[in-house]
């Protein structure tokens, strides 16, 4: 492993309030508090504009286990700051912003760090790039960072703090681009869809059952097509007879791989009446 030469390391001076940053560190040994390496970088609107990395002496043993994933030894470690002597930086830089983390593995021991060495705990808004990524491409068989580095073609070092928080954070503006869901869409939780608007007595889609991928049953696209007489049911069955792909949250051209879509293409493979439309379709054909 090709280790920095630079301790600690700013890569470029943070000069514009980034839209989100993104944390990784490395560890010495099991205890998730032995960080002895951490990256973090930010980006606005699709692009880097600081980064920061230093190696850190952990204060505790190294595993034969973990040195032989990111390569660092105690001689690296010799001389360098210990986490107390970072947290002010490390706060600095995520305090009050929305942080990314490629699983909760760095938030935890960061939490870790701070609670061993009695110092403040980091406040910030946490938001977690396995999650989006297994939104945005659910098509892949695994969502970890060298795999997703991979597949949309980021230049990565694996287990290298400043070159994971990076990755993570392209992961992030990739999903933004590819999906159209932006960094507030991707902060929100999602939350249990409330209910289904009533279907109008009458109109044009009256007699229609409809599902609706994208967007919750209780939305503006369900309230639309109740009001033209179709009644909203909360997934795909064999009594559906329309999927309405939302444009409100769109999945991109990764679509096909959501579970609704796939259910309804194997009804109509068996032979089942059930149509996939577009919202823009729909309302065409309701305006027609």
């Amino acid at each position: 492993m090709k280790l920095s030469p630079h301790d600690p390391l700013d890569l470029m001076d943070a000069t514009e309030e980034p839209d989100f940053v993104v944390v990784d560190v490395e560890t010495a040994c099991a205890r998730v508090s032995s960080i002895c390496q951490i990256g973090i970088v930010g980006f606005r609107q699709g692009r880097e504009v600081f980064a920061y990395e230093t190696l850190v002496d952990p204060c505790d043993e190294f595993s034969t286990f973990n040195i032989r994933i990111h390569g660092i030894s105690p001689e690296h470690v010799a001389g360098k700051p210990c986490f107390g002597d970072i947290h002010s930086v490390v706060a600095g830089h995520l305090t009050g912003r929305v942080t990314v983390a490629h699983s909760g593995f760095d938030k935890g021991a960061l939490a870790a760090a701070c609670r061993i060495g009695q110092l403040a705990a980091i406040e910030t808004t946490w938001l977690d790039s396995v999650r989006v990524a297994k939104r945005a491409w659910p098509q892949l068989s695994s969502h970890r960072l060298n795999v997703l580095s991979r597949h949309l073609g980021i230049r990565h070092r694996h287990h290298d703090a400043l070159s994971d928080a990076r990755a993570a954070g392209l992961v992030i503006v990739r999903a933004i681009e590819e999906t159209g869901i932006d960094l507030e869409g991707w902060m929100a939780k999602p939350g249990k869809a409330g209910k289904a608007p009533a279907a109008a007595t009458d109109g044009p889609l009256k007699g229609q059952r409809i599902a609706i991928l994208g967007e919750p049953r209780d939305g503006t696209l369900a309230q639309f097509l109740a009001g033209a007489g179709a009644r909203i049911v909360s997934s795909v069955g064999t009594t559906t007879t329309i999927l309405a792909i939302s444009a409100r949250q769109s999945y991109g051209r990764w679509v096909t791989a959501d579970a609704q879509y796939r259910k309804a293409e194997e009804l109509r493979g068996a032979g089942a009446r059930i149509e996939i439309v577009t919202e823009a379709d729909l309302r065409a054909r309701i305006a027609g």
